[in-house]
């Protein structure tokens, strides 16, 4: 019989699906070619379905022969080994993100004479629009405590956001930017105690206690359904950082960020400038120890952030950090700077690539935004925290209103100028994407 290959995701099978395998199975034996998960990922949001899922389903349904999966966008590789007759392909592929691709396609089979057969798309239905629809009802705790683990495996940057209030947690959900490769958009949210301390007018010492700390966070999880990383500042006693893991795992949270700092918490960025202790390696791994133990699942994450090139203790001080955490249970290492070239950054991301146990490795580059996510995923950075930016550029703006009502003594110049219309704001909420 004659080959045929379709490439499809399949997050969720509808009846465009099967229309794409009924015109299949009659032209021959057919081969889907199974979107991965770092497949989808690279292009848009991970799939609602891991990979396993998705091919015990595609396997079972009436005229598929194979299922193989295809670790690109692209579909070179498995085209050149299975060299099909055909490759079926809704004709909706002409426009978009994977007009490429189909051209890819086409020159590809000319090397054997296959053909591109492309039935009309079928209407009124979509998997992106179903997906989006599923998501605008919210999401489970349980589903989104997982999430930040497969956006790891499924890629090699991981791209985070800070929100302080539900509705930059909306900001952080909803951007995206589409071009002619993929939709680029964020992976996840970063509940940061600076942004959150600084919303309620307050310095970033701790003062706003956990009990605050987790009314922001439950805010954020109930219009959002991205994974959320929590900036957990020093993790308080060892006592009750065992709690407070239960209650964010409980609630969904991914992952919990605590630096190895001990006394009075000052932002990292004052460095040496203001009384900061760093903790021992000793008690801060025995933190790490007691937390990973009294967490639930496997799911839930903790990262240790070392400051020691803070606090201008040296690269190997740090390093010696890092190993020690690793072998006390943390699930991955956050590296601080307040040096603004990065050097030391890239000098301890050098020496990490080195460790013979790989997890993961989180920078967060306020210090020195000119490094690309290009410059980071070379580096073997995994997730990179964009850490502070909503608030900053919220706070610019809003000052900018209150000036221009004092000076005209009257909004309407603000209102021209720096505001959303009222009907804007109204409708703000009833339009969202999810």
């Amino acid at each position: 019989m004659k080959t045929v290959y379709i490439g499809m995701a399949a997050d969720i099978i509808h009846v465009g699906h099967l229309n794409i395998i009924d015109t299949a199975r009659k032209l021959g034996r057919v081969t889907i070619g199974l979107l991965t998960d770092q497949a989808i990922a690279s292009y848009k949001r991970l799939p609602f379905l891991p990979f396993d899922h998705r091919r015990q389903i595609v396997e079972n349904i009436k005229g598929v022969q194979e299922v193989i999966p295809q670790d690109t966008l692209n579909y070179t590789t498995n085209l050149r080994r299975l060299k099909p007759e055909y490759v079926v392909h809704g004709d909706d592929w002409r426009e978009g993100v994977q007009r490429q691709t189909r051209q890819e396609v086409i020159e590809t089979l000319k090397e054997w004479d296959g053909k591109l057969i492309e039935p009309c798309y079928t209407g009124g239905v979509s998997s992106t629009e179903l997906i989006n629809a599923h998501f605008g009802n919210g999401t489970t705790p349980n589903y989104r405590l997982k999430m930040l683990r497969r956006l790891l495996d499924a890629k090699p940057l991981v791209r985070i956001l800070e929100a302080h209030s539900g509705l930059t947690g909306l900001i952080v959900e909803n951007a995206q930017v589409p071009n002619a490769v993929e939709t680029r958009q964020f992976d996840g949210i970063w509940a940061s105690s600076l942004t959150d301390s600084t919303s309620k007018g307050k310095p970033d010492i701790e003062v706003v206690d956990f009990t605050s700390r987790y009314r922001t966070i439950e805010d954020i999880l109930e219009v959002t359904t991205k994974p959320i990383i929590v900036d957990g500042d020093t993790g308080g006693k060892t006592e009750h950082f065992k709690y407070r893991i239960k209650t964010l795992e409980r609630l969904g949270v991914s992952t919990v960020i605590i630096e190895d700092k001990v006394g009075l918490k000052q932002n990292s960025l004052f460095g040496t400038s203001v009384p900061q202790q760093q903790e021992t390696i000793e008690n801060f791994s025995h933190k790490i120890e007691q937390g990973k133990l009294s967490q639930v699942t496997d799911d839930f994450m903790i990262i240790a952030r070392i400051e020691s090139l803070i606090l201008k203790k040296g690269q190997e001080d740090a390093l010696k950090r890092a190993r020690t955490y690793l072998e006390a249970g943390a699930d991955g290492i956050m590296i601080h700077s307040k040096e603004p070239s990065g050097d030391e950054i890239f000098e301890f991301c050098r020496a990490y690539r080195s460790f013979p146990t790989k997890m993961p490795l989180v920078v967060v580059p306020t210090a020195f935004p000119h490094v690309s996510e290009d410059e980071w995923q070379e580096m073997g950075v995994n997730i990179i925290i964009y850490a502070n930016h909503l608030l900053r550029s919220a706070y610019p703006a809003m000052l900018r209103t209150a000036k221009s009502i004092l000076e005209t003594k009257s909004a309407a110049d603000a209102s021209e100028k720096y505001c959303l219309s009222i009907n804007e704001v109204l409708n703000l909420f009833s339009t969202k994407q999810a």
